[in-house]
């Protein structure tokens, strides 16, 4: 009976590590170039080797949302990751420039877990001027917000144009393999947007989320297993 119960423990831990079958994969071009120079325009060459995502919808809101994509590549050592964002409204928050400012401001967001108990899982926001939110979190939204990501090994550049922005993000593989979000070629991860259309630090209502995948809840929370899909490295 103890043997039969720990048997089923360990298959219930080794489901729970293995994607969904319908989960949504993008795949993730290798280059050989030692180093991807981020610039926070996406005006690297390279780029134009990245698979081109813009399968974006607003999950609990009707119409299309405004333009989206994402794009990423990697090598031996780092993953790189170019959001473009069409925006002619861009409404950033700043008072003291603490990080926490991020969450009222327009921004785009990626989202890191190990696997889908979400225990722990990551989190990267970043706006129009680069600023960085980053947590640790437990399931469900029990954040560490002291937490910040290994020293010297994520590098994030923005850009802000009249029509929009961009942001570019390079994340040393090592700290993937660290925190162990790296797993084989795959890295489960969710791809999201804010779209602040107006700041008030009272009313998140002014905020219009956008995502990748859509989440199944009734109400908007990225912070939840189904909204997350696969990055799958390629050789």
């Amino acid at each position: 009976m103890v043997y039969l119960l720990s048997l089923i423990i360990l298959m219930a831990m080794e489901i729970s590590q293995q994607p969904l079958v319908d989960t949504k994969t993008y795949h993730v071009k290798k280059i050989q170039e030692t180093e991807l120079s981020i610039s926070g325009k996406g005006d690297s060459p390279l780029w134009k080797q990245a698979n081109v995502l813009t399968d974006f919808a607003y999950p609990w809101e009707s119409g299309e949302p405004p333009f989206t994509s994402f794009r990423a590549l990697h090598n031996k050592d780092w993953l790189y990751c170019l959001y473009d964002v069409k925006d002619d409204n861009i409404n950033v928050y700043v008072n003291t420039n603490d990080k926490s400012e991020v969450v009222h401001s327009d921004r785009v967001e990626i989202f890191f877990r190990k696997d889908n108990r979400m225990s722990p899982y990551y989190g990267l926001e970043l706006d129009p001027l680069a600023r960085i939110l980053d947590y640790e979190a437990e399931y469900h939204r029990k954040f560490n917000d002291k937490w910040t990501w290994p020293s010297g090994q994520l590098i994030v550049k923005a850009n802000r144009r009249k029509d929009g922005y961009t942001v570019e993000i390079a994340i040393q593989k090592k700290s993937l393999l660290q925190l162990g979000i790296l797993n084989g070629n795959s890295i489960e991860a969710g791809l999201f947007r804010g779209n602040c259309v107006e700041i008030d630090l009272k009313d998140d209502k002014k905020i219009k989320w956008i995502s990748w995948v859509k989440p199944a809840s009734e109400t908007p929370d990225f912070h939840i297993p189904s909204a997350f899909g696969v990055l799958m490295l390629e050789d």
